[in-house]
């Protein structure tokens, strides 16, 4: 598939995630309790959280295109509802508001996304694929490929991993979008038992960061785990450390290297 159309940079909510360690949760874990979880290694949002304040004007327009005029005022206060509670973590509020308003403005492509991504936080893969993928039809923007790519993780659909993964990388989106594909691609090869190839996936880019941002440091922390699980001790102690320079209360890292002696 080739790019489409540019990203809103208006609507932005939060994208994959994976599970967090129970320290400085930074957002809280993908599936909700009881669900099934992904076989996730990473502190990352895979999407992150970009969490609108408001409904943005275009989306509003976007409502009055797809449900008409004088339903759309409405059609934006249920959206903006929705958008608060999911910004409190009430995914399953969330969800109820959302359904119905799915169903009445299928169109609306602010509507499909949120919604997909409170089905992910619930742990509802499929459901969340359905919608997230709507969104991506509707709107041409590859902002929640990593988060339809997490889902299928969790699912052990890795083929889809990887055809989402290629999709991304034809799109040529942001090098914070391409870093989140990349460590869930790499997670699912770890899944398959490849840690090796999941360890290059991510060296190749790690070793390119001179000034890391946040998405950096969850690749580090990510390729540190994958270190720890093919048994590179001294690897991944000194990514841990690595991590540490810059942020010393990075989820989990400072235990985790501690326990590497």
């Amino acid at each position: 598939m080739g790019p489409g159309r540019q990203s809103r940079p208006a609507w932005q909510p939060e994208r994959w995630v994976e599970d967090v360690p129970a320290k400085r949760q930074r957002s809280k874990p993908s599936a909700a309790k009881g669900a099934p979880q992904p076989k996730t290694f990473l502190p990352a949002e895979a999407p992150r959280a970009r969490r609108p304040p408001r409904i943005p004007g275009e989306v509003g327009a976007e409502l009055s295109s797809a449900a008409g005029p004088t339903r759309a005022p409405r059609l934006a206060a249920r959206l903006a509802d929705a958008t608060r509670a999911y910004e409190r973590d009430r995914y399953e509020e969330a969800r109820r508001i959302l359904k119905p308003l799915s169903e009445e403005a299928p169109g609306a492509a602010a509507v499909r996304e949120l919604y997909g991504l409170t089905l992910y936080r619930m742990g509802r893969w499929r459901d969340a694929i359905k919608q997230l993928e709507a969104f991506h039809t509707l709107s041409g923007s590859y902002d929640q490929h990593p988060t339809m790519m997490d889902c299928y993780r969790a699912l052990g659909r890795h083929a889809q991993v990887d055809s989402l993964w290629t999709d991304l990388g034809e799109a040529s989106p942001s090098a914070e979008l391409m870093t989140e594909g990349r460590i869930v691609r790499a997670g699912s090869l770890g899944d398959r038992g490849d840690l090796q190839g999941a360890i290059r996936l991510l060296d190749s880019s790690a070793k390119r960061i001179d000034r890391p941002r946040e998405h950096h440091l969850r690749l580090w922390y990510a390729l540190a785990d994958l270190y720890e699980r093919a048994g590179e001790m001294p690897a991944a102690r000194d990514l841990f450390g690595q991590i540490l320079r810059y942020d010393r209360g990075f989820f989990d890292a400072a235990e985790r290297q501690t326990a590497l002696g």
